[in-house]
């Protein structure tokens, strides 16, 4: 008797479990269903751009809401409104269900990874370097520069990029230490570095502002760090993530979403040059 009661009593935890399993599925299913019943998607955001900005008539924009609002529709999720967080609340609130995803360039890393369920990649923020058109010298990579004897780099003193060349084997006296972009710009356009070396945000701004059609961007930088962000979700909510998945997949693959992120400074191929997987357990 004692041994029949004690299998009822594992029966009964099985069964339990099962239940437990099945309706955490179900909630996850319905988080899509439930945010098409509601008519917009709540999104955390920091305001600041070009990740994220609000308007002085409340309107959102910037490149991570941009995307966000365009896959939601594409869910059949009208809008998104916006809810402004420190960084440091982010997740928190997002796990306290104070919003349903956040897209505000919340870069990707470990603990991060373990906290949310980060979509594929939107926004990088990776190296780049400024040549002269046609990339004459062919760089593709700081090693590149290396191995050109005659080469000369400019970057930032003690910044990532001036590490970076060090590291990939540039001599010290072939790194030129530029105090500014402007400075950095000229300097190129001078002849008196071959290469210019800034993240690809910087240098799209420093193209931009010149309008300088003897200018050549190369982007990013092949095996240097690429940072980036995805829209975060909470925990359990993995069917609305994968869902996410698809839509920005196809976003990717039509060119639209270069169309969205590429206007704010944000490189397309960057964010489809890695995954969600090798940032996530990034050392």
């Amino acid at each position: 008797m004692k041994k029949l009661g004690i299998l009822a009593g594992l029966a009964g935890v099985a069964l339990t479990a099962i239940l437990a399993a099945s309706t955490a599925g179900s909630a996850d299913d319905s988080k899509l269903e439930e945010l098409k019943a509601q008519g917009f998607a709540r999104v955390a955001i920091a305001n600041e751009p070009p990740y994220t900005a609000v308007a002085a008539d409340g309107k959102v924009s910037g490149a991570a809401p941009d995307v966000a609002r365009e896959i939601f529709k594409r869910l059949g999720v009208n809008d998104i409104v916006a809810s402004i967080s420190e960084y440091g609340a982010m997740i928190p609130g997002l796990q306290a269900g104070r919003f349903d995803v956040v897209t505000a360039g919340l870069f990707m890393k470990p603990e991060r990874c373990a906290a949310v369920a980060y979509s594929e990649p939107v926004l990088c923020d990776a190296e780049a370097m400024l040549v002269k058109k046609g990339n004459p010298k062919g760089f593709k990579s700081y090693e590149d520069v290396a191995k050109d004897a005659t080469a000369t780099i400019g970057a930032p003193g003690g910044g990532t990029e001036e590490k970076l060349a060090l590291t990939a084997g540039v001599p010290r006296d072939r790194v030129i230490v530029v105090p500014d972009g402007q400075s950095g710009l000229k300097m190129l356009q001078d002849g008196r570095i071959d290469v210019y070396s800034l993240p690809v945000l910087s240098i799209n701004d420093l193209v931009k502002k010149a309008n300088d059609p003897n200018l050549e961007v190369v982007a990013p930088v092949v095996g240097a760090p690429v940072y980036c962000d995805g829209a975060a979700f909470k925990k359990g909510d993995e069917a609305l993530r994968d869902a996410y998945d698809v839509e920005l997949a196809k976003l990717k693959k039509s060119g639209e979403f270069a169309k969205i992120i590429e206007p704010y400074g944000f490189s397309a191929a960057a964010a489809m040059s890695t995954s969600r997987d090798k940032l996530c357990s990034a050392k």
